[in-house]
């Protein structure tokens, strides 16, 4: 890690918006897999028709929590109720800044007594960290241990604490009754139980992610070809296709996670904001992170986004004392930003790939299946007038539905369902200095304005989660 601190380097760079939107870092890699086991187009397809098998082993940054203060560190982190929350329980974990913006969000799961782990992006697990070695409201010490178990390609020895597996789609049930030969428990959302297969241990976890209900299943690392091939084979039977990088990244598209929120570390003039600061790392996500797209703002605040603006306006609960409550409450009766999705219009989306064989003139290149190029794609939405009405952010295409999508977050007053809207593709001036930007131009794409989650199997199957109804396990 470097010795400089993020605040220094923040204060070396200036202006934070153009630091971050020139940083020379792309997307997130997916490393361990192939970008393709077969094609991503059939891959896409699997996870709607037959089933798939998601690698996660690699690319998350998974976090152990210890010790007789653990839960309420936690708790007093997060935006969500503890309430009824026990062992071999699962959540969705989403912190804030005192401010009440957005870190981020991962899945939380509860191990054993005084034991939890937080798996995903490190936004959030950064946080717990630091509060980790930070005090108290009252000014003591938080009584827990912590062990970070980092992603793949921040390590050397090509291991990780545990292997991750999701088994997702119609015949992922009957894959894993093949694999364990026996009935697989009944599981509520978001609830774990201990199975068999191939003779070990493996925590399954009731899960989805692809616009299909499924399994996530994770054990020790010792055990992964174990568990893996027992998996694939079983899967044999019931068309299960191993899924890829880049089929992988674009699954959140049809379900409507949005995984690319801009963690607000960058601002905030309380006292626990500056000591994270000055705690974190030059090296941390913040200091590496980029921002791509047509939005560009006065400054970094702009980016910021509230639990609603992301679709997690009912996950905040104040049954308890938390970091940004006080914010939190103060923007609860506002307005906020609604999630939608936008399904890009055919012919406008011709128009755009065959600029790439003009001579001049031409747009922003759209890789398939996702088109982000940034880890923080901001893109400008805006009504008939040319009024901007909000963000997009995920985009990418669908084979399963046969359309360009992205993720979006707009003035509520400007969402109706069939409505159309511009999308400002491509970055400003030609595009700036990141390695993924290639000269271009902006055009404007039309863009029809269409339920989150798009996928009509996400929003009936997820009926007793956040992704559906706003209620469920995880909140």
């Amino acid at each position: 890690m470097s010795d400089q601190n993020l605040q220094q380097k923040l204060d070396a760079e200036g202006d934070i918006v153009e630091f971050l939107r020139n940083q020379q870092l792309g997307p997130n890699p997916y490393p361990g897999v192939p970008a393709e086991y077969s094609n991503w187009r059939n891959e896409q397809r699997a996870w709607a028709e037959s089933a798939v098998l998601f690698n996660q082993s690699y690319h998350m940054v998974e976090l152990y929590v210890r010790g007789p203060d653990a839960m309420a560190l936690l708790e007093y982190t997060a935006i969500n109720s503890f309430k009824n929350f026990a062992v071999n329980k699962a959540k969705q974990y989403v912190p804030v800044t005192p401010d009440g913006y957005v870190i981020g969000d991962v899945i939380l799961f509860y191990l054993d007594e005084n034991e939890f782990s937080l798996v995903g992006r490190a936004p959030a697990i950064e946080w717990v960290e630091f509060h980790a070695q930070y005090h108290k409201p009252d000014g003591s010490k938080w009584d827990v241990e912590i062990e970070r178990d980092e992603r793949t390609a921040m390590r050397t020895d090509g291991k990780r604490k545990n292997y991750r597996f999701q088994l997702q789609g119609p015949n992922a049930m009957k894959t894993l009754e093949k694999a364990m030969g026996q009935t697989p428990p009944d599981l509520k959302f978001f609830n774990m139980a201990h199975v068999d297969i191939n003779g070990k241990d493996v925590i399954a976890l009731r899960h989805g992610m692809a616009g299909q209900p499924g399994y996530e299943l994770f054990g020790p690392w010792e055990d992964y070809e174990a568990v893996h091939g027992a998996l694939v084979e079983a899967g044999k039977e019931f068309g299960l296709a191993l899924v890829g990088g880049r089929a992988y990244s674009s699954n959140t598209l049809e379900s409507g996670w949005l995984p690319s929120p801009l963690p607000a570390f960058y601002t905030g003039d309380s006292q626990m904001m500056k000591d994270f600061r000055t705690w974190a790392s030059a090296k941390s996500y913040a200091g590496m992170c980029s921002i791509g797209g047509s939005y560009v703002p006065d400054s970094i605040e702009g980016y910021y986004l509230t639990p609603w603006d992301i679709g997690y306006g009912h996950i905040v609960k104040f049954d308890h004392d938390f970091v940004g409550r006080e914010a939190l409450e103060k923007m609860a009766d506002q307005k906020h930003k609604q999630k939608v999705t936008l399904a890009l219009d055919n012919e406008d989306m011709t128009r755009v790939m065959s600029s790439l064989f003009a001579e001049g003139g031409r747009a922003k290149y759209f890789e398939f299946p996702s088109a982000v190029y940034a880890m923080h794609p901001f893109d400008e939405v805006k009504n008939a007038d040319g009024k901007v009405i909000g963000v997009s952010t995920w985009v990418g295409y669908s084979s399963n539905e046969g359309k360009m999508l992205t993720l979006a977050m707009i003035d509520p007053d400007e969402v109706e369902m069939g409505k159309e809207v511009k999308l400002v593709w491509g970055e400003p001036n030609g595009g700036t200095s990141k390695p993924t930007v290639e000269p271009h131009v902006q055009t404007e794409i039309t863009a029809v304005i269409s339920p989150v989650p798009y996928s009509n199997v996400a929003r009936t199957a997820y009926a007793d989660s956040w992704r559906a109804t706003g209620v469920g396990a995880n909140t």
